[in-house]
C-alpha cells in the first residue's frame, strides 16, 4: 500500500475518472470502498488525516451485537450486528477474538434477567454464534474475576462476543481495497464538491505533504466522513442543517493486574444508565465508556474530568483493587456520529445505533451513524444506494466473502503472540530482520515491538508521521502514553531514514508527538534527557 501510487493514479486527471469517491477514511468510509471494490467498482477513499484517526480507533474494542440494544428492543439491528460479528471473526480471523464476558450480579433477579435476556441473544447469533451464555456460580464468578468484589455476590452470568483491534482493522481494510484495484490516500483533505448541471461530479482536494491541489471526477461521491458529515453536507448547500451532534466516549487504560484472568467484565447499567465495560486487550484492560454530549466537535477531543472520575468510580464500585489516578496508563476519547437530538433531548444514550444512508438532490450520498461491528453492512447498504440512484451498473456485492488483508486460518492464530495483528504479514516482518537483524533490536526494553515495524510501517501501511506509528500501527499510545513518548526518538530516527526526511523534520515530529502524548495523560511526562 503506497501512497505515492495512489497519488499516482489520480495525477493524470479526468483520464482516470472514478466510480466512486469516498470522503473519509475510518470505519464507515473503509466499509463502503471494500463493498464497491469487491463489486469491481473503481474506488478511490480520501482521508483528511490518517486512517481511523478519529472515531475509529477510539472505540471500547469490542465487536458485538450489542446487549443494551437487546434490552432496548432492537432486535433488528442485534441480529444484523452479531451476523457481522460472525462474518467479520470469518474474514480478519488474526484481529478477532472470541472473547468471554462476566456479568456480575448482586441480587437473584438480575441473574434470572441477564440468563433469559442473553439466550435471545444466542438464538440471534444463529449459525454465527461464538459459543452459548450461561448462568455461573458466586465461586466460579470469582475465580473468572479474581478482583470482582464479592460482598453481597450472587453469582453471575457469562457470555460470547468479539474483541478486536480497531486502527489495526482499518488498516488491514486499506490494503484490501488497493489489492482490489482501489486507491487509497490519507493526508488528502477535501476542501469542496464539483458540479455539473446541479448534480456532485466529483471533488476538489488537497494534498496536505505537498500542497498540491486536485480536482477529481467521480461517478458517484459519499460522504463517510463520521463526526464531520455536516461539513461535507455544507459544501453540498451552505444552508444545510445539522443532522449529527457529538456524544463523547472515554476510556481508560490499566495494568493488567486489575483484570488478571482472560475474561471481560460488563456492568449492564451505570448511574447515568450506560454499559460499563473492562477489557483485556494487548496485556492492559480497557475499561470505559462514558455518554457526554457535545456541541463541537474535533479530531483530538479531550477527555473532561467528570467522565475520567465516573469511570474510576463506577470501577471502584466493582473491583477489590481500586483504580486510581495515578495507576492510569493511557486516556483516550471517542465522539459517535449520533442524530442530533429533537427537541431539546441529550439523552444520545437511548438514540439507535443503527445506520442511515440519504441522497441529497445534488446526488450526494451520505451515510451516518452505525458502529464498527457493522461497517460491512453499511458499506453494502450504501453502495446499493450509488447504484439505484446514479448511473453505476447494478452489480453484486461480494464483500461478506472478501477476506481483509493479514488474514490467516482460525486455526493458526495465536493471540498469545503479541505481533499476532499482523496476521500473514508477520512472516514478511521477520523477513526484514533477517535482511538487517538491528531491526530485531526492541524500540523499548518493557515492550515487545521492533524496530522491524516501524520501517514496514512506513514502507507497506502508509504510516507518514510517528503518531501513525505509535497511536494507530501499534497501539502504544493507547496502551502506554509515557513508553510511547519515549519511544518516539527511536520510531523517528527510523522513519526519517526510511521516508528520507531530514533532521529538521525528526525533531519536530518528536515535539509534536510529546505534546499529543501528554494529552492521553492526568500528569504531564518529559522523556528522559540521557
Amino acid at each position: 500500500m503506497k501512497r505515492e501510487k495512489s497519488l499516482q493514479m489520480i495525477e493524470s486527471g479526468s483520464s482516470t475518472d472514478w466510480d466512486m469517491i469516498v470522503i473519509g477514511g475510518g470505519a464507515t468510509g473503509l466499509g463502503v470502498a471494500l463493498d464497491g471494490v469487491s463489486r469491481g467498482f473503481k474506488v478511490l477513499v480520501l482521508e483528511q488525516a490518517d486512517f481511523a484517526k478519529g472515531t475509529s480507533s477510539r472505540s471500547t474494542k469490542l465487536v458485538h451485537g450489542g446487549v443494551r440494544y437487546l434490552a432496548q428492543g432492537n432486535i433488528d439491528l442485534v441480529r444484523e450486528a452479531l451476523r457481522e460479528r460472525g462474518l467479520l471473526q470469518k474474514n480478519a480471523s488474526h484481529l478477532v477474538q472470541n472473547e468471554i464476558f462476566v456479568i456480575p450480579n448482586y441480587s437473584w433477579w438480575d441473574k434470572f434477567f441477564y440468563s433469559v435476556g442473553l439466550k435471545v441473544y444466542d438464538l440471534l447469533s444463529g449459525k454465527l454464534s461464538l459459543g452459548k451464555s450461561k448462568g455461573i456460580s458466586k465461586n466460579e464468578a470469582i475465580s473468572r474475576i479474581p478482583t470482582i468484589k464479592q460482598d453481597g455476590l450472587k453469582g453471575g452470568v457469562i457470555y460470547h462476543d468479539g474483541q478486536f483491534d480497531d486502527s489495526r482493522l482499518s488498516v488491514n481494510v486499506a490494503q484490501t481495497v488497493v489489492e482490489n484495484g482501489g486507491a487509497v490516500i490519507n493526508y488528502c483533505e477535501v476542501t469542496g464538491l464539483t458540479k455539473e448541471n446541479g448534480k456532485v461530479s466529483g471533488v476538489n482536494a488537497v494534498d496536505r505533504e505537498s500542497g498540491k491541489e486536485y480536482t477529481i471526477k467521480g461517478t458517484t461521491v459519499v460522504n463517510a466522513t463520521g463526526v464531520f458529515v455536516d461539513e461535507i453536507l455544507t459544501m453540498d448547500k451552505p444552508e444545510h442543517r445539522k443532522i449529527v451532534r457529538p456524544s463523547q466516549g472515554v476510556h481508560l487504560v490499566f495494568d493488567k493486574s486489575f483484570l488478571p484472568g482472560t475474561d471481560a467484565i460488563m456492568i449492564p447499567k451505570t448511574d447515568d444508565g450506560r454499559v460499563l465495560f473492562a477489557v483485556p486487550w494487548h496485556d492492559k484492560v480497557v475499561v470505559g465508556t462514558t455518554d457526554t454530549p457535545l456541541d463541537e466537535h474535533s479530531l483530538e477531543p479531550t477527555a473532561l474530568e467528570e467522565e475520567i472520575e465516573f469511570i474510576l468510580k463506577t470501577a471502584d464500585r466493582y473491583m477489590t483493587k481500586s483504580p486510581t489516578r495515578k495507576d492510569v496508563k493511557s486516556v483516550f476519547a471517542g465522539l459517535r456520529p449520533l442524530a442530533a437530538p429533537q427537541e431539546g433531548s441529550t439523552k444520545t444514550k437511548e438514540i439507535s445505533r443503527s445506520h442511515k444512508v440519504m441522497v441529497s438532490d445534488t446526488g450526494l450520498i451520505t451515510i451516518t451513524g452505525g458502529k464498527w461491528t457493522t461497517f460491512r453492512k453499511m458499506g453494502e447498504d450504501t453502495v446499493d444506494k450509488a447504484i439505484t440512484t446514479s448511473t453505476l451498473p447494478n452489480k453484486k456485492s461480494t464483500s461478506e466473502d472478501m477476506r481483509v488483508h493479514g488474514s490467516v486460518p482460525p486455526e493458526e492464530v495465536d493471540f498469545s503472540n503479541p505481533y499476532y495483528f499482523y496476521g500473514a504479514d508477520e512472516e514478511k516482518i521477520q523477513g526484514l530482520i533477517n535482511d538487517d537483524d538491528s531491526l530485531g533490536d526492541q524500540i523499548h526494553t518493557d515492550y515487545p515491538y521492533r524496530k522491524a515495524e516501524v520501517v514496514w510501517a512506513a514502507r507497506n501501511e502508509m504510516a507518514r508521521t510517528i503518531e501513525d506509528f505509535l497511536a494507530r500501527r501499534i497501539r502504544i499510545l493507547f496502551l502506554d502514553a509515557r513508553a510511547a513518548i519515549d519511544m518516539a526518538p527511536a520510531v523517528a530516527k527510523l522513519m526519517a531514514k526510511e521516508m528520507d526526511k531530514t533532521a529538521d523534520w525528526e525533531k519536530n515530529q518528536i515535539s509534536d508527538f510529546v505534546e499529543l502524548a501528554n494529552r492521553y495523560l492526568l500528569e504531564r511526562y518529559e522523556p528522559s534527557k540521557n
